[in-house]
């Protein structure tokens, strides 16, 4: 194992002070990934869009990914004050520093597919 590596897994007292529960904290649930990786595609995205391109996610459901990932700070929804309503969603700088992550378990999941 790396050094920087073994730096990260180091003893603490409890599992949840560590930096990979709050990393996990963070993604954990059934689309969070999905919707960052989608943010990241298309750099800005509006809801419909966003729906459309995922497909297999209901409205109520990506309306609360959505706003976990706000509340969390990985992604921005800038609000136009017009009629009818336009709503933006994009990566914030958080969001940003997580991507590499995201490449590393693409390519993972490329080498490792049957």
């Amino acid at each position: 194992m790396k050094t920087k590596e073994r730096d990260c897994i180091k003893e603490v007292e409890n599992f949840e002070d560590t930096g990979f529960n709050y990393t996990l904290s963070l993604i954990n649930g059934k689309y969070k990934l999905t919707v960052l990786y989608a943010l990241y595609r298309h750099n800005v995205i509006r809801f419909n869009q966003l729906q459309k391109y995922l497909k297999m996610i209901s409205h109520k459901t990506l309306s609360n990914v959505l706003k976990e990932l706000e509340k969390d700070d990985l992604i921005i929804r800038k609000e136009y004050a017009q009629i009818p309503p336009k709503v933006e969603y994009y990566l914030s700088e958080k969001g940003k520093s997580f991507i590499p992550i995201l490449y590393s378990l693409c390519e993972w999941g490329e080498k490792h597919k049957i």
